[in-house]
């Protein structure tokens, strides 16, 4: 057993049939086929119904586990020279009703993720419904010269997602997707309203973090360029060494800082 599924933690058959049930009945279905997806999921135990349906069920040791991380980073971004910015969920329903709001938001401002459909509970677990991205494949599956091609995107969307006070604050590999070429977000996680500042940095170099594996510092760098500055790459560089912490992300974040001190350097002659 995976350390992620030993403490995402195992739920009993007969609860699990429960949120199925309750799935057939919303959607008019006399019985649904269910596929559960071995992701790397911490936080929720997800599944397929019907090719059509992506479901996560959000259980009270979900919770518990997101509350022992939310603390652990904000430890992290306090040694980083910040305030902790990340909010714990009281409750499972509330875990999954923020996933369903922030896709909405992202999805309103034209940033590409999953429909969201519906939050609903069974047996106190947070149960939510999103459309299925049949045939997608994560950032870190892509060759190298796709994930070149596309990392632009991701700069760009991320700086959409900023300019209208959003941060995504669990930005890696296996949250973008690649969908009939185009780039989508999921599993965006709690941000404080008032540090969204420091988040906006956070998310910068979680992106840099995801990226500098598969096409290297120096691109990685130059794709987010496009769209930030270098007083904002600047400001990310604070994160690295903290991101680099995560079990999550690993990178050189000793390259990813020269790249951008690099270019701060080149601009300030």
């Amino acid at each position: 057993m995976s350390i992620r599924r030993l403490v995402r933690g195992t739920i009993e058959w007969e609860r699990l049939e429960a949120v199925f049930r309750q799935v057939a009945r919303r959607y008019d279905r006399s019985e649904v086929r269910v596929a559960f997806l071995d992701a790397d999921n911490w936080l929720s135990t997800p599944a397929v119904v019907d090719e059509k349906w992506f479901v996560k069920i959000v259980t009270g040791q979900n919770s518990l586990v997101h509350a022992l991380f939310t603390g652990a980073r904000n430890l992290g971004v306090f040694s980083s020279g910040t305030e902790g910015f990340f909010e714990h969920f009281s409750d499972p329903m509330e875990m999954a009703k923020h996933e369903l709001e922030a896709t909405r938001r992202m999805r309103d401002i034209g940033v590409n993720a999953p429909a969201p459909i519906e939050v609903f509970e069974v047996d106190g677990m947070g149960v939510l419904v999103m459309e299925y991205l049949p045939e997608f494949e994560t950032f870190d599956d892509l060759p190298a010269e796709a994930v070149e091609r596309h990392a632009p995107e991701v700069f760009e969307a991320l700086s959409v997602m900023h300019d209208h006070g959003l941060a995504h604050g669990d930005l890696r590999g296996e949250n973008v997707l690649v969908y009939r070429d185009e780039v989508y977000f999921i599993d965006a996680t709690n941000v404080r309203e008032d540090g969204l500042a420091e988040a906006r940095s956070y998310d910068l170099a979680c992106a840099l973090a995801a990226l500098e594996p598969l096409i290297g510092a120096r691109a990685s760098v130059a794709a987010a360029t496009e769209r930030y500055s270098s007083a904002e790459l600047l400001a990310a560089r604070e994160f690295l060494d903290f991101v680099n912490m995560r079990p999550d992300h690993d990178f050189d974040a000793v390259e990813v800082r020269a790249e951008i001190e690099k270019l701060a350097g080149s601009e300030g002659e």
